[in-house]
């Protein structure tokens, strides 16, 4: 599961990286979100294939066009490579609705016979990636659309292995623009997908503060050379 993730940066170094501009909504929301400490439901900034010029923000946990409560996005946060063509939730959006999430690092809990200890993962030099992504449109009791996301996911690579047994589906650079091109059917994009390079990432063991949501300041991105493994909920 990929259930925490940060995004450090700012809005130019963003907007270089992805070629595209927010809009002025959109930007008011970023310079508002918890930047060190990013979780479900939570607003993340997102770059659709409906609208790749600009970034939008869209909460994380997919709420399917279907769904009756909004709350059923919290249990959709991910959505497994192996079977995302297939679930009903997400076999639409795989097709028809695929977004670029982008990241400068994402957090798992590696277990240990204490507990659980946190870990940061980013790419060696810090910079921002892009995880696949899918969104959907949600139309709430008012009347308003809710714009949401699930974060693709799929087996670990070497590094990862010895953390968790998934993580997020991190693209190349040059897939990136392919992800967006729905010419492309979903199971071709999909298979053209490998666990990111490991030598090209880093992962290191951050506080135990970063387990509650509500913090959010930039020591929890350090790394920590003595830290005590964690017992119950992440949320």
């Amino acid at each position: 599961m990929c259930g925490r993730a940060s995004l450090s940066k700012t809005q130019k170094a963003l907007e270089q990286r992805l070629h595209a501009e927010f809009y002025k909504e959109d930007l008011e929301q970023f310079e508002q979100i918890r930047q060190y400490n990013i979780a479900p439901t939570h607003l993340h900034p997102v770059v659709s294939n409906e609208n790749p010029s600009h970034i939008q923000m869209f909460k994380w946990g997919l709420i399917p066009s279907w769904a009756k409560e909004e709350k059923i996005g919290s249990k959709m946060i991910n959505a497994r490579i192996e079977t995302v063509l297939e679930k009903p939730a997400f076999r639409s959006a795989i097709q028809k609705r695929r977004c670029l999430i982008p990241f400068d690092g994402f957090y798992e809990w590696k277990k240990t016979s204490g507990g659980k200890v946190p870990y940061r993962i980013t790419l060696q030099e810090g910079q921002i990636f892009c995880a696949a992504g899918i969104w959907e449109k949600w139309i709430n009791p008012n009347g308003q659309p809710v714009y949401s996301f699930a974060v693709i996911t799929q087996p670990p690579n070497e590094l990862m292995s010895d953390i968790h047994d998934r993580m997020p589906a991190i693209l190349l650079p040059g897939q990136e623009a392919q992800w967006l091109d729905l010419s492309l059917a979903g199971a071709s994009v999909l298979q053209n997908i490998s666990p990111y390079p490991d030598q090209e990432m880093l992962a290191y063991p951050v506080s135990s503060r970063i387990n509650k949501v509500s913090t959010n300041d930039p020591s929890l991105i350090e790394e920590v050379s003595d830290n005590s493994p964690t017992q119950g909920s992440l949320f």
